[in-house]
């Protein structure tokens, strides 16, 4: 079982190891720009099931979730030379709203699978709470169909989360390939004021609970801001995450300029020192628990989006920092695999609408449907000139409200109708298309993390 001594984690016999892998996007917690959905999760679930009726649409998505990741996937990923997989997790599989504080048992279920599959192969997980009651953060990641983070705001929500987590840390607490607990997946606690002492109330609650595990405690302002720490805890590691401005959607030439920032090296370098400086300076392990670039299928773009990735990786060498590369797989946006077959026949016109729409606010330009939005950018600049909402500023709220939301919830229906008609057998092969036989690999993006790991496994 991994702990923190100084700067590192080690075995329990002294081994120093440095968590490097990926995050398991997609799966226990879905996200619209990875399978290709509009909107929310629970939204989107809502929708499919008004359609396939609640029997087989279960069908669907307990398929999606044996074929997503497999032992074939714990293979690939072991023969890169990773050692650690981030799992991400949507409260819902384990607790239901309508009977808050009743752990469901069977939710269980496949996160034990998969961290057997990745235990038997040498991989490491870290258990991600990546979606809370009431949401953690404003955006649809935390599924989340408002821009509301009323975790903060509700004591209940909060109750919930402590009891969740000791049940989970119960569950796990003796569990060798479970690296530790991510129990917070990007807070955005607007005030500030509510994030440190809930993390001293979880922190608490968690160590009672298991005593042994590693906590990986993401930093305020989506796990850049590290102020709200009033103390520090033991056996704990605080992440950041370090996306790339010109490796977004919307970003720019590789080295160049993006929305008026220059980016190059040095600035990814300066970037990574300015989000990492607590950790440093309180000499903990640095480990960065999200970061990569998105890719367009453009070879030259795709070709700087790779170097922006290097030039990470060797950052991150040279700092000694761990890192989790968002994400494994999805349908072409930023996987190392991405799924085809079925899914992508049915489904692709109805993705290439989304992408025309700006409606995935990861895969978003913010160009899309510009012409449309342009007098209501111009009205609040001039009847609202201060308004600068947390966390992003005005643009990207009235960007979020308009496109992401409003937009995306309206385009639900027709997501949900394309499941109409279709018999058992074509549910399956639609969720078969994520089985890793059947996805295309990104072959440039795994020759540079396999060179970049040393990997010497054939893949």
């Amino acid at each position: 079982m991994l702990h923190v001594s100084g700067t590192r984690l080690l075995t329990s016999d002294g081994t120093p190891v440095r968590l490097r892998g990926v995050g398991l996007g997609g799966w226990l917690n879905m996200e619209n720009f990875i399978t290709g959905y509009p909107g929310d999760e629970s939204s989107m679930r809502l929708a499919v099931r008004e359609v396939l009726g609640e029997e087989r649409a279960a069908l669907f998505f307990e398929r999606l979730l044996s074929s997503f990741f497999t032992e074939d996937d714990a293979a690939l990923l072991a023969g890169l030379g990773m050692n650690c997989v981030r799992i991400p997790v949507n409260y819902r599989h384990l607790e239901s709203d309508d009977r808050p504080f009743e752990i469901v048992e069977d939710g269980f279920r496949h996160l034990d699978r998969v961290i057997d599959l990745l235990g038997a192969h040498g991989l490491y997980s870290v258990i991600d709470l990546h979606a809370l009651p009431g949401s953690q953060n404003q955006h649809w990641h935390s599924d989340n169909p408002t821009h509301i983070a009323a975790f903060w705001r509700h004591r209940h929500f909060q109750d919930r989360v402590v009891h969740l987590w000791e049940a989970i840390a119960d569950h796990y607490r003796d569990h060798p390939w479970v690296a530790g607990y991510n129990p917070v997946n990007e807070p955005g606690d607007p005030s500030g004021k509510v994030v440190g002492p809930f993390y001293d109330r979880l922190v608490k609650a968690l160590r009672a609970a298991d005593p042994r595990h590693v906590l990986f405690l993401d930093g305020n302002t989506y796990a850049t801001d590290f102020t709200v720490f009033r103390e520090m805890y033991e056996n704990t590691v605080f992440v950041c995450h370090d996306y790339a401005l010109a490796g977004f959607a919307h970003g720019g030439p590789y080295p160049g300029y993006t929305r008026g920032e220059w980016c190059d090296r040095d600035a990814l370098e300066r970037t990574f020192e300015r989000r990492s400086r607590f950790q440093r300076e309180t000499g903990t392990p640095l480990w960065v628990g999200e970061f990569g670039p998105v890719y367009t299928g453009d070879p030259d773009v795709d070709g700087q989006r790779y170097r922006i990735l290097r030039d990470q990786l060797e950052i991150y060498d040279a700092y000694g920092a761990g890192w989790s590369l968002w994400t494994y797989k999805d349908v072409g946006l930023q996987g190392l695999v991405c799924a085809r077959g079925p899914y992508l026949e049915r489904f692709g016109p109805f993705i290439a609408k989304k992408r025309r729409l700006g409606v995935d606010r990861w895969g978003s330009t913010m160009e899309e449907t510009a012409a449309e939005l342009a007098p209501l950018h111009r009205l609040l600049e001039e009847e609202a000139p201060g308004w600068d909402p947390y966390p992003w500023g005005a643009r990207y709220q009235t960007d979020d409200l308009i496109r992401h939301i409003l937009l995306a919830q309206a385009l639900l229906p027709e997501y949900a109708e394309l499941f109409r008609g279709l018999g058992d057998d074509e549910l399956r092969a639609l969720a078969d298309s994520f089985l890793l036989e059947r996805c295309v690999r990104r072959e440039p993006l795994l020759d540079l993390l396999s060179a970049s790991l040393g990997a010497e496994g054939a893949r």
